[in-house]
């Protein structure tokens, strides 16, 4: 069993309670832990043997840039669901994402959300 956790990702999006954050945008950062049986791929090298970082990336992508949502636990779970659906071998997942500079009255340099999903969901 492998961890694979990729960190720092950084969009800009249009996600937010209120309607000027879904009008204006913010910034986000996502980190996300992804627990995968890597057995093959340590013994063959082979790409098509590994959990592709690549893809999890790109469909993390498409999902921050798409539908709008107004809370970040609505954004991590789309994500979590959709990488599941779309890439076989995933045992769990950790995703923590970041919104900088979040609109609360104050100085305030991010909120985050941490979800876990265990495969038991």
């Amino acid at each position: 069993m492998g961890l694979i956790e990729i960190e720092g990702m950084e969009f800009y999006a249009y996600h937010g309670h209120y309607e000027e954050e879904r009008y204006v945008g913010n910034r986000f950062l996502l980190d996300i832990a992804i627990e995968s049986d890597t057995g093959a791929a340590e013994l063959s090298d082979r790409i098509e043997d590994a959990l592709n970082y690549q893809h999890v990336y790109v469909l993390i992508k498409d999902e921050m840039e798409q539908t709008r949502s107004h809370l970040l636990e609505h954004i991590g779970r789309r994500i979590i669901d959709r990488l599941k659906q779309e890439i076989s071998g995933i045992e769990s997942v950790r995703l923590k994402i970041k919104k900088m500079h979040p609109p609360m009255g104050g100085q305030i340099q991010s909120v985050s959300l941490s979800l876990f999903d265990d495969g038991e969901n």
